[in-house]
């Protein structure tokens, strides 16, 4: 059974940052199965005793998973000096747990990006070997034929020295051009690229789908929520993957 200090048990459930949960502690504010402790440096087990804070009950939960409807506009980054980066969409309870976006998506396209604290499943989402597959709606400028879902499927060269693995291409319509395109890789720009490949640019663009997560299309551009209990369950067994 995990031990950790008190003031780490708090710190990582994004109670406060290490030295204002030490204060609380200090200050008589925190208990321990009911009863008050004052010293910081108090092992706990973390799913054994039951931790207070100013009589509300502190859970442990090591890793958090959110779903965020990415908005254009936005970097996915941690942090910049002059540009607002995912993370500014988050609460600082949230982010004071140490999350992060899995991945990118570029500042003009919106759409789903998953936020954790987990390094191991950030790293299997990403890993080429992994190959989880990613689902993408398309606004082109222009038609590019028929022909381009065979392209796509053979895979096309999009410049400095790379072709693009195979991927599927759906049209959803031709007036406006809107189709869905579907990845396994993530190259810079890469859909971008790929439809410049076959002669038409991309407008707008929105990643629908992570493996099997769907974007919550009740979800606004900027707002975000939990991975439900069963999409976390199928993480956690490996289904995702």
């Amino acid at each position: 059974m995990p031990k950790l200090r008190l003031d780490k048990y708090l710190k990582d459930q994004g109670v406060a940052s290490r030295s204002e949960v030490r204060e609380l502690i200090r200050k008589g504010f925190v208990s321990v199965n009911n009863a008050v402790v004052k010293d910081p440096g108090t092992h706990v087990k973390t799913e054994e005793d039951i931790i207070s804070l100013k009589g509300v009950q502190i859970d442990y939960r090591e890793f958090v998973y959110y779903m965020l409807n990415k908005p254009k506009g936005v970097i996915t980054a941690t942090e910049d000096k002059s540009l607002k980066t995912v993370l500014d969409l988050f609460p600082d309870e949230i982010r004071r747990r140490g999350v992060f976006p899995v991945g990118r998506l570029d500042k003009d396209t919106e759409g789903l990006l998953l936020i954790t604290n987990n390094g191991i499943f950030a790293h299997n989402l990403l890993s080429p070997k992994k190959g989880v597959k990613k689902l993408y709606e398309a606004l082109l400028d222009s038609f590019p034929g028929e022909d381009a879902i065979e392209k796509f499927e053979k895979g096309v060269y999009i410049g400095d020295n790379y072709t693009a693995l195979p991927a599927k291409l759906q049209y959803i319509s031709t007036n406006p051009v809107k189709a869905l395109v579907e990845i396994h890789e993530g190259k810079f720009h890469q859909v971008k690229r790929m439809f410049r490949a076959v002669g038409a640019s991309v407008i707008e663009l929105k990643r629908l789908r992570i493996g099997d997560i769907w974007l919550d299309e009740s979800l606004k551009p900027g707002e975000f929520r939990e991975l439900t209990p069963e999409e976390i369950s199928r993480v956690s067994r490996g289904r995702f993957f």
